[in-house]
């Protein structure tokens, strides 16, 4: 077997995720999948490019001299293809997105907002997938968020706006379950319940539950990593897990969202683009699409939507686009 660029890619993604799990995730294929092609890969190469430990994987010395002439290439490759795609005529505008709520909605106002070019939309699990494509020009923007005081890094070249700078996280829970009913609940209350987040939860996410949940008082317990949000769903309505959950989210059959009292934990969320793929008028388009796609959602939740009209302070400047909406530019 010759390794060819996707072999380079899969033991570059095994080095940054520091274990196979991980990396899987983000590659978008199962573990017992990547561990044989890590084995084939490895044939091909003259011996093991990783130590495997209880904590996960690091390179081996042929493993670095690998790592370095993949990254190289890999390099090369992104320079070729963002420099092909700068000479395109018309070339398409590539946006990623994590597993926000606004997602739904964006990309209708995406096509009314950007009227013209091609707009493709994909969405990633992890937040530093997000960030390292764009960073390698496979994504000309994206929109992300962060949880607390996460700051997610970028790469150089890039700029970022801060879309809604605050939203409180609320909780989803069983139907059925003994605080269903109460309108507001203390995080202090759900001590001892068992807890789910997604699969690869690097925007700062379970790091600010733990510890709002040990200012209350107890540790959580983060048994389950979904990826499939109708398997979220249906583990939470049968009573399995409970799980935090954007404010604007919509309703799903036997759960139900209630806010947590006093806020303790809060999010925003932020575009970032490629100063050399995308100019000030078309992040600006990008900016209002996002902008309207959050405020779509923001009424299926009552108790959201009188949180969100009591703070004006808050609202994206749809009207003024890049230069009067929230939050500071990062270069």
């Amino acid at each position: 077997m010759q390794l060819e660029l996707r072999h380079l890619e899969a033991v570059c993604r095994i080095a940054e995720a520091g274990s196979l799990g991980r990396a899987a995730v983000r590659l978008g294929v199962s573990q017992p999948a990547l561990s044989a092609q890590l084995r084939r890969i490895e044939r091909a190469a003259g011996g093991e490019l990783f130590v495997r430990g209880r904590h996960g994987v690091d390179p081996t010395p042929l493993g670095e001299f690998v790592l370095s002439k993949a990254r190289r290439v890999l390099g090369e490759m992104d320079a070729l293809a963002a420099g092909a795609r700068a000479a395109a005529p018309h070339p398409t505008l590539r946006l990623g997105c994590i597993l926000l709520v606004l997602v739904d909605r964006l990309i209708g106002r995406l096509e009314q907002e950007l009227a013209g070019p091609e707009i493709a939309v994909s969405v990633e699990h992890s937040v530093t997938t997000l960030s390292r494509m764009l960073g390698a020009g496979q994504y000309d923007a994206i929109v992300y968020g962060e949880v607390a005081d996460h700051e997610v890094p970028l790469p150089d070249g890039v700029a970022a706006r801060t879309l809604i700078p605050k939203e409180p996280f609320c909780v989803r829970l069983s139907a059925a379950h003994p605080l269903a009913g109460r309108d507001r609940i203390e995080l202090a209350e759900l001590a001892g319940e068992t807890w789910m987040t997604l699969v690869e939860d690097d925007d700062g996410g379970p790091e600010a539950l733990v510890a709002a949940c040990r200012r209350a008082g107890f540790t959580p317990s983060l048994r389950y990593r979904i990826a499939d949000r109708k398997l979220h769903y249906d583990l939470i309505a049968g009573g399995r897990a409970i799980s935090l959950s954007q404010p604007t989210a919509p309703p799903a059959a036997g759960t139900v969202l209630r806010p947590l009292a006093g806020d303790p934990i809060t999010g925003r969320i932020r575009l970032a683009w490629n100063r050399a793929a995308v100019g000030e008028p078309r992040a600006a388009l990008l900016y209002r699409a996002a902008g309207l796609a959050y405020l779509d959602n923001v009424p299926h939740n009552d108790f959201h939507r009188a949180w969100w009209e009591a703070r004006p302070e808050l609202h994206p400047d749809l009207g003024q686009g890049l230069s009067g909406g929230s939050g500071p530019d990062r270069p």
